[in-house]
């Protein structure tokens, strides 16, 4: 009897899925950009897909994200329940600002999404093509001003690669950093820069409304829907995709480590999730497990070289 007690029990234990923990999940950067959408997306479809029960978002902004990252290995090591969404912006202001602290110091749990990039023109502007803009940069680098986000992230490298790809030197660009979307925006909206970059969510809506002129997008194809060209149809050989992930806390279990991965895969997978990518306009670019962590190692190491080529590491 004892065996057949024993024998349904373990069953039911079996039956029982996994207990759901709450989250706490760090965006690296200032209300409304990309790192922040990233984290309150997961927070919202976490939530109603019954993944976990509670999910908070915090917002530590600064230097790319770096602050917010050395605060997160810190303060939240060995704890399961803290995670922190970051990328290839944080890829890069973390060579280009010297940081004591790396993507060594977490726990990094998979790729999530990649953005494509868009340089745009505000609607006001002579420059009718991306070509236009090149041939002006061509004539005096100097004097074309470019908006976009942190120095080293993906907007200044997009530049600096289209840069050496005409055969301009990519020191000599006029990049202008902005801390967030809007202040770019504004710039842009403002006639104080001669040119915008950034994920192209970030201009659909001023694109669609008419006020900004959209001249290329660094996808490696065509997009459906987008009326401009792809940087190498124009005959620039850039492709540059601005990819995001999550991480955990550094010091956590392999077991603990496995049940965020599980959570991640389920987020990843539910119809939640591929509906919130279809709004936002996120490619779906999850990558787990070694061959993330390979893919990470290989990004970092040619990221170091663009931004070498580009002046801003050493």
């Amino acid at each position: 009897m004892k065996h057949v007690l024993l024998g349904a029990a373990m069953a039911v234990a079996l039956a029982v899925p996994a207990y759901a923990q709450d989250y706490t999940i760090m965006a690296p950067a200032a209300p409304g950009g990309g790192w922040d959408g990233t984290a309150r997306s997961i927070q919202e479809v976490m939530q109603a897909e019954g993944i976990a029960p509670s999910v908070e978002v915090i917002n530590v902004p600064g230097a790319g994200g770096t602050v917010g990252l050395a605060q997160f290995a810190a303060d939240s090591a060995g704890d399961p329940t803290k995670l922190i969404v970051g990328g290839y912006v944080m890829v890069g202001a973390i060579l280009t600002n010297g940081s004591p602290v790396s993507l060594k110091d977490v726990t990094p749990i998979a790729r999530l999404t990649g953005d494509t990039e868009a340089i745009v023109v505000p609607a006001s502007s002579d420059i009718m093509t991306i070509n236009d803009l090149v041939e002006k940069m061509k004539a005096d680098p100097g004097s074309v001003s470019w908006a976009g986000g942190s120095a080293g992230g993906a907007d200044h490298i997009l530049v600096g690669l289209l840069a050496k790809s005409a055969g301009v030197d990519p020191t000599k660009i006029n990049y202008v950093a902005y801390s967030g979307g809007g202040e770019a925006l504004a710039a842009i909206l403002g006639n104080q820069v001669t040119a915008g970059v950034s994920s192209i969510g970030e201009f659909s809506e001023q694109v669609k409304a008419g006020t900004m002129r959209l001249l290329a997008v660094s996808s490696d194809a065509r997009l459906e829907g987008v009326d401009a060209p792809t940087l190498k149809e124009a005959g620039y050989d850039v492709v540059l995709q601005n990819w995001r992930m999550v991480a955990a806390a550094p010091g956590i279990t392999d077991e603990q480590k496995a049940k965020i991965a599980a959570d991640i895969e389920k987020l990843n997978a539910s119809a939640g999730w591929n509906t919130m990518l279809a709004t936002k306009g996120w490619s779906n670019t999850y990558l787990a497990g070694d061959a993330f962590t390979a893919q990470l190692e290989a990004d970092i190491a040619a990221t170091d070289a663009i931004l070498r080529d580009i002046g801003l590491v050493k």
